[in-house]
């Protein structure tokens, strides 16, 4: 298994970049193409991917600078925190749509988007965000929220395991 990963635990801060952008087209193409109106919740776990990117985006620069090398486990590390906050907060969203524990105040939207809403947005009035305790999407009994903590838990694990990696190449 280890060496059917080898390759993309040697270019991890590569891989974390792809994975935050395919994390992030996937939630727009619900949003575009699904009509499915992200919640305050799901916009806080798409941010986690927007900052995982940049690391990696950064890291794979900085590495390759006069005294980058020494960065390498340092960044895997940094991103190995980053998807854990994203593991944190889809944990969470899952939590709250799961009724576990209540959402953010700011949650309670009623999610449908009708002609006065739109009408009252056009006049002025505030957009209604779609509430967090309500899972717009499932497959096989899981929403959004938790697939996205299961892929979170594997690219922290992923992180990690290009961390330990980079430390033995020392």
């Amino acid at each position: 298994m280890l060496t059917m990963l080898r390759p993309i635990l040697e270019r991890w801060r590569f891989f974390a970049l792809l994975a935050s952008v395919a994390m992030l087209a996937i939630a727009h193409a619900f949003q575009t193409f699904g009509g499915l109106a992200p919640c305050e919740l799901c916009l806080k776990q798409r941010t986690v991917y927007w900052v995982a990117g940049s690391v990696g985006a950064l890291a794979m620069i900085l590495v390759r600078l006069p005294g980058g090398p020494r960065l390498r486990e340092a960044s895997c590390w940094l991103l190995a925190l980053v998807f854990l906050a994203g593991v944190g907060v889809a944990g969470y969203h899952t939590g709250v749509e799961l009724k576990y524990w209540p959402g953010p105040q700011s949650c309670s939207g009623g999610g449908t988007v009708t002609a006065a809403a739109l009408r009252d947005l056009l006049n002025g009035g505030g957009v209604k965000m779609p509430a967090c305790d309500q899972p717009a999407w499932m497959f096989a009994g899981v929403s959004m929220a938790g697939w996205n903590t299961f892929a979170s838990s594997i690219f922290v694990g992923l992180s990690i395991s290009a961390a330990v990696r980079e430390r033995g190449k020392r």
